[in-house]
């Protein structure tokens, strides 16, 4: 469906000039107190920006958030906090609220400081009143290597949520994701939308992985104005659930590089925790990715990729199914004509590979694409 805006949102988006002519900054803030939950990467390189949003997040309210693509200003020590705090109570200032209920993200190259002359006179020039929010134009604002922008919404009762993310790469979240805010106008208690927006988070964002590196700058969090009055809890989760999802998807397709997105449905688990971690061994490796890319219906390398979980141990070979779409190459007999019919699967844009571990009922199901050529290319020569 096409994007919504959820009502009581305002926004303003604009270039700075860090990098090219496309607008590299937003700013989205609700005009009324908003309920938030927000997570984060555990990086140990955290960005201030990072740091200065789980302030901001903590006591569960926040107003909005503002983002600086193409500069993660992440490892440049005592003056890119500095930065940071500037960059959010100068946003603060202009949208008339506390320093302490903007949220901030930046995303981008490492090392490199903020061009704060730049960031200042666009923040000075900034209107008295926010205009409503384009949201869609916020989403096209905080791309980095994405080759276009990704939003999603939904309807739930008389209420609106609304997606947008950023990510190609440097993509193996860990209690969070890339860049990704929703934005709502339904009314829950905060430890409902907290509870919600984690469970949600975990089944799609955490189960997504480009390239098994954990970006410093992961951010996600939801804003919840209420202004639409309450909503049904399982409706909202299921309406929010269904926009994430959406959202993993374009991101995976659209990883650095890729050519197809690749899901991995892990069942037959012992739980489901365990169907995660070998599900996210498969799709993370580099061999079935390379294998997936050339249409080579080779399932060994799926079943080298579950058998490296070592520490498995009820894991046995001789109960493990291994499917490409819905044709089974294992324990089958993979003949010429089964590897002929999953090597047509694998030419798809879309690519399912299914392992059943034959122990329990555990599942999972995680996402990925395919590891080809110009992801090298594009990463070999980034900075440049």
């Amino acid at each position: 469906m096409s994007s919504q805006t959820p009502a009581g949102f305002r926004g303003v988006a604009g270039n700075i000039g860090i990098k090219d002519p496309n607008d590299d900054f937003f700013a989205v803030v609700s005009e009324v107190p908003a309920h938030v939950s927000a997570v984060f990467t555990r990086s140990r390189f955290a960005g201030p920006s990072v740091l200065l949003s789980r302030e901001a997040a903590a006591d569960g309210s926040a107003r909005g958030v503002t983002v600086i693509a193409r500069n993660a200003n992440v490892a440049t020590g005592r003056t890119g906090e500095d930065n940071a705090r500037e960059l959010q109570e100068r946003v603060a200032r202009a949208a008339g609220v506390r320093p302490d209920e903007i949220l901030v993200a930046s995303t981008g190259v490492i090392g490199r400081p903020y061009p704060m002359d730049r960031v200042r006179a666009h923040l000075d020039a900034l209107p008295d009143e926010f205009p409503p929010a384009d949201l869609e134009r916020a989403a096209a604002a905080m791309m980095t290597t994405d080759t276009h922008p990704k939003i999603a919404s939904a309807r739930v009762g008389d209420a609106v949520v609304t997606g947008i993310a950023k990510g190609v790469g440097m993509i193996e979240p860990d209690m969070a994701t890339m860049l990704a805010w929703f934005f709502t106008d339904a009314e829950l208690e905060q430890p409902v939308l907290d509870a919600v927006f984690r469970r949600v988070v975990d089944r799609t964002f955490n189960a997504l992985s480009i390239d098994t590196d954990t970006s410093t700058s992961d951010s996600a969090a939801i804003f919840a104005n209420g202004l639409a009055g309450p909503v049904d809890a399982a409706a909202f989760e299921e309406a929010l659930y269904g926009v994430a999802l959406r959202l993993v998807r374009m991101i995976a397709s659209d990883g650095e590089g890729a050519g197809k997105l690749l899901e991995v449905r892990l069942t037959g688990a012992r739980d489901d925790a365990q169907a995660k971690r070998v599900a996210k061994a498969v799709v993370n490796s580099p061999l079935v990715k390379t294998a997936v890319h050339g249409a080579d219906p080779n399932w060994g390398r799926v079943a080298m990729a579950v058998g490296k979980c070592s520490d498995e141990t009820d894991i046995l070979p001789e109960k493990v199914r291994i499917l490409f779409g819905d044709v089974e190459t294992y324990p089958a007999e993979a003949t010429d004509e089964v590897l002929a019919r999953a090597a047509e699967h694998l030419k798809g844009d879309e690519v399912v590979i299914g392992v059943d571990l034959g122990i329990a009922d555990g599942a999972f199901t995680v996402y990925g694409c395919d590891l080809t050529d110009g992801y090298i290319r594009i990463n070999a020569d980034y900075t440049t």
